[in-house]
Formats: structure tokens, C-alpha cells, sequence
């Protein structure tokens, strides 16, 4: 029987606090994600920047191959809303986008979160799949309603976003 013992697993995969110079590597990694929408490199920068304590960078081999950005909304001091997940092809079939969300559930800015909400278009199985699993894994509720209608809000050129949200029993990290 062969000692592994001493090997290191390959592509290991580490999650941080982004940096204002992740701002370039985020950016490409959301214009490989389709159909994800492209912000601007500023807005980017501003996200690991301004919001790096609610936003995680996954890094495998040196390399940014997850990322997520969230906040929490002002005006809902219980609520934690994801803006965007994206995975490089490279990590995809890791659960990477699951692991990611949790990790950003447990740090200490979302202390006392007892709802996690996003917005997913109807034709994103991805996004469903994700968000789905990872309310069933947290044993918590998950509801929708049209959010953003692509003719009131969207002016006709993007596609209805449903407002999700994900309803935890109790915070999945505790107020210290």
C-alpha cells in the first residue's frame, strides 16, 4: 500500500478577503462565466475594496477561480444579498459556489443573518441548482416572486430577475 501521507492535494483551493488588485482577475473571471453580466473593472475594484468583509475570492494554484460579492443591505440588518457567484471551469464540480456562500455565512460581518437573498433569471438552472442546494443543506426555506420585471425595470432587454430568498431557522453564525 502506497504512503500518502506525505503528498500535498493538487489544486487545492483556498477562499479570502478579496484585495483592490483582485479587481482585474475578478473582472475576467466573470466575462468567462456566462451569462453572468460584466461590470465595470471599477465596480469590481469598489467590491474588493469597499465590500471585501461580504465578498470572497477562491484561489487554486495562485490563480482566482471563485468569487462571490455580496453586502448587507442597510436597510435589512438581518438579510445578506449575493450579487454574483461565478466559478472557473477549472473548480467547477467541487460544490465550490455552496462552500463559498458558507464561508461567507460564517465570518463575523454576518453575525445575526437569518435571510440570504438573491436574484436569478427563470432560464439559469445553475443559479437555481446552487441556491437550491445549499438551502436544503442549510435545512432552510427558500421562496421566490418576480423581482426586477424585464419590461417595468429592465426596459424590455433582460430577462425578469426573481428576487430569492433563502430563510434560516436561526443565524448560522451566532451574534458573539
Amino acid at each position: 500500500m502506497k504512503d500518502m501521507s506525505n503528498m500535498v492535494e493538487k489544486d487545492t483551493i483556498t477562499f479570502r478577503k478579496p484585495r483592490p488588485e483582485d479587481g482585474p482577475a475578478v473582472n475576467a473571471l466573470v466575462d468567462r462565466c456566462k451569462p453572468l453580466d460584466t461590470n465595470s473593472l471599477y465596480c469590481n475594484l469598489l467590491q474588493c475594496d469597499h465590500f471585501r468583509d461580504t465578498c470572497v475570492v477562491a484561489e487554486m494554484d495562485g490563480d482566482v477561480v471563485g468569487w462571490v460579492s455580496g453586502y448587507l443591505p442597510p436597510s435589512e440588518n438581518d438579510t445578506f444579498f449575493v450579487w454574483q457567484v461565478a466559478v472557473d471551469v477549472r473548480a467547477r464540480g467541487r460544490g465550490l459556489g455552496g462552500r463559498m456562500l458558507t464561508h461567507l455565512m460564517l465570518r463575523p460581518e454576518s453575525a445575526g443573518v437569518t435571510h440570504l437573498k438573491t436574484t436569478i433569471t427563470q432560464s439559469n438552472d445553475a443559479s437555481w441548482a446552487l441556491f437550491r442546494g445549499f438551502a436544503n443543506r442549510k435545512g432552510a426555506d427558500l421562496s421566490d416572486a418576480p423581482h426586477f420585471k424585464k419590461d417595468e425595470h429592465l426596459d424590455g432587454r433582460a430577462a425578469t430577475e426573481h428576487m430569492v430568498t433563502i430563510a434560516f431557522a436561526e443565524p448560522l453564525r451566532k451574534v458573539a
